[in-house]
């Protein structure tokens, strides 16, 4: 049995936050999947919104988060979370962070404007803004030996007071508390017991769970799934944010188009050159994600075409590779020279708005378990993540935690004796192809059924796959060792069945969650839809 302090899954802006404010008061262990470099963290393009100038209020951002929210966000978490903005950012250079300047004046931030902001309050490093943050925040890592990153780890379930109590047949205690996790090592093939006095969830989201996503292999919901299955609060699945422009191309290449380059001035068409946005919202290009992703949606659906066009070619060349490098050179790989010629760009699923219920220290409803950054429900999002404001909620949520934890700590007992992994009459698994298959199956379903325009029709189709596929993974699970890819493919099933009922229990449209069967919001569903395992 392996024993720490802390265990912190996931090594993305939040876990990595979140280890280093608490690594002087614990023995932290951080556990990762793959290469702790991959995360959805890295790959955020456009910034971290904080209102940095006179000219520009933390009362501004509120309310710009709260018309995005659509009548669903925490005033509480919102006002806390844009008040304290400048702190946080001002902590991440203080570690090392280098936003991009207009000249050598400490605070004159180059700021940009995205979609559904009043003010340019966007802080970045040119287009590659999440790469930089890890940069920093790594090493910093690197130099504390109080924390330990350990790869090639995939949880498979959490250990809680209430697991082994269910295990032995006895009566559960009320609250749960969280005791540690058994962990496959991948690489091994063995499975580990591990112990902590706390367990912080900072797993990132699940947009592999759509069959066209902006979000790197890893993002299969991991996190949300065993907090779920251990019987922690789960809210607000249905509101999956369909990022507006990710690029196009027969090659099946997806790579997303910073909202950034909307911010810049630029424009969406349609194959004939035509503008379109003005038929939709009077903010144009500039309205929140899901307007302008269903705006696509339904020009792509009316013309038959496989894409729309970003143009950009309002910009010089030098412009572009000023602010946009990153993008810039991927679409030049792909034969396309923005500065010359519009990019052909499609919606794809993107950030997760629902996820573990969270208070305001970010701890669920199982004690000492946390939950900070995407895999979280915190209500800063509400029905639709304002653009910007998803990597301030990592490092502002992970700020609460810590705190919460460091204070907490010295009367907490040590981490309890977990019993060694039990594989049972478990077997090698034989056949690859079953998981792979209903990886696919899942993946298109959601897409088609699930996708940014729902019907109560396709809602129910859903559903019945849903509950079938989990019954055949359910049984493979316990007939077969466990996998990597059995772990994940059990994980992403979960969370297609939380969003498919939280969506069917939404019987209107609001922010993210549109439905052709109940086309405008409604007073009596201004809450949100929470969902827990039966105990």
């Amino acid at each position: 049995m392996h024993q720490t302090d802390v265990l912190i899954i996931g090594s993305g802006l939040a876990g990595m936050r979140l280890a280093l404010s608490l690594a002087d008061h614990a023995s932290v262990t951080v556990l990762t999947k793959g290469e702790r470099e991959e995360n959805n963290s890295r790959y955020a393009q456009g910034g971290i919104a904080a209102a940095w100038h006179g000219e520009d209020s933390w009362e501004e951002h509120v309310q710009d988060t709260l018309v995005a929210g659509a009548g669903l966000c925490r005033r509480d978490v919102v006002e806390r979370t844009a008040r304290e903005a400048p702190a946080r950012v001002r902590e991440l250079i203080e570690i090392g962070v280098e936003f991009d300047r207009w000249d050598e004046d400490p605070d004159d931030y180059d700021l940009h404007k995205e979609g559904g902001h009043s003010r340019r309050r966007i802080l970045h490093a040119k287009d590659l803004t999440g790469a930089e943050i890890m940069r920093a925040l790594f090493a910093r890592v690197d130099q504390h030996p109080a924390i330990t990153v350990l790869e090639q780890r995939m949880v498979i379930d959490l250990v809680t007071e209430g697991s082994l109590a269910r295990h032995r047949e006895a009566l559960p205690p009320h609250p749960d508390r969280v005791l540690g996790a058994y962990v496959l090592d991948t690489v091994s093939g063995e499975v580990e017991a591990w112990s902590a006095r706390v367990v912080c969830i900072c797993t990132g989201g699940a947009g592999k769970v759509y069959l066209y996503t902006s979000n790197p292999d890893v993002a299969t919901g991991d996190g949300i799934a065993m907090a779920f299955r251990a019987g922690a609060r789960v809210a607000n699945m249905e509101f999956v944010q369909f990022h507006p422009t990710v690029l196009y191309h027969p090659s099946g290449s997806r790579f997303l188009v910073s909202e950034a380059l909307r911010g810049e001035g630029g424009r969406l068409r349609l194959q004939s050159g035509e503008l379109f946005m003005a038929r939709y919202d009077q903010r144009l290009e500039l309205a929140p994600r899901d307007i302008v992703a269903r705006a696509i949606d339904a020009e792509l659906k009316r013309t038959g075409h496989d894409s729309v066009f970003l143009d950009m070619t309002h910009m010089s060349r030098a412009e572009i590779e000023h602010h946009f490098p990153n993008i810039d050179q991927h679409c030049r790989a792909m034969g396309i020279d923005m500065a010359t010629q519009p990019i052909p760009v499609v919606p794809a699923a993107h950030y997760l708005c629902g996820g573990v219920v969270t208070d305001l220290q970010g701890e669920t409803n199982i004690q000492q378990l946390f939950c900070v950054g995407e895999a979280s429900c915190t209500g800063l999002h509400g029905a639709n993540r304002l653009a910007s404001n998803s990597l301030l909620e990592a490092i502002s949520f992970a700020h609460h935690a810590a705190a919460t934890i460091i204070t907490r700590l010295p009367s907490l007992p040590p981490p309890d004796a977990i019993s060694a992994w039990d594989p049972g009459e478990a077997k090698d698994p034989d056949e690859q192809v079953v998981i792979t298959q209903t990886w696919d199956e899942i993946r298109r379903f959601m897409w088609n059924y699930v996708g940014i325009v729902r019907t109560s029709r396709r809602l129910r189709r859903a559903r019945d796959r849903v509950q079938l596929v989990q019954g055949e993974i359910d049984a493979y699970y316990w007939d077969f060792k466990v996998t990597g890819d059995l772990i994940e493919l059990r994980n992403l099933a979960t969370v297609a069945g939380l969003v498919v009922d939280c969506a069917m229990r939404r019987r209107e449209s609001r922010g993210l969650h549109y439905t052709l069967d109940y086309d405008a919001p409604d007073p009596r569903f201004v809450r949100d839809s929470v969902m827990q395992k039966p105990g």
